[in-house]
């Protein structure tokens, strides 16, 4: 039996074999606003998003210290006292309701 099925329906039949809960949200971007799919854009994608989603697994715990670190800041926050937090914070506690934070005057 030849039949010859389209890249279209390939990619279609792809997507659809693959676990909704873990990709619905995969799947959905990929074919919003498109007229058309073709199943080597769709496995090219699927390749590159597994590839992602594994390097994220398995360095989950260090990309928050990563993203520390390229702020400038330490992963141990401890005995910091008042640095790094604005000083016009206690300004806002010691205002009233309806009190203007530039003049300090009443209801305007």
């Amino acid at each position: 039996m030849d039949v010859k099925i389209s890249e279209e329906d390939k990619a279609i039949i792809l997507l659809n074999s693959l676990p909704e809960e873990e990709f619905e949200t995969f799947t959905l971007t990929l074919i919003n606003g498109r007229k058309s799919l073709n199943y080597n854009k769709v496995s090219a994608t699927l390749v590159n998003y597994e590839v992602r989603r594994q390097d994220i697994v398995s360095s989950s715990g260090s990309i928050t210290t990563e993203a520390l670190a390229v702020r400038g800041r330490s992963f141990n926050r401890k005995g910091r006292g008042d640095q790094g937090r604005s000083k016009s914070r206690s300004d806002f506690r010691d205002l009233k309701k309806n009190q203007c934070t530039l003049c300090k005057e009443l209801g305007h």
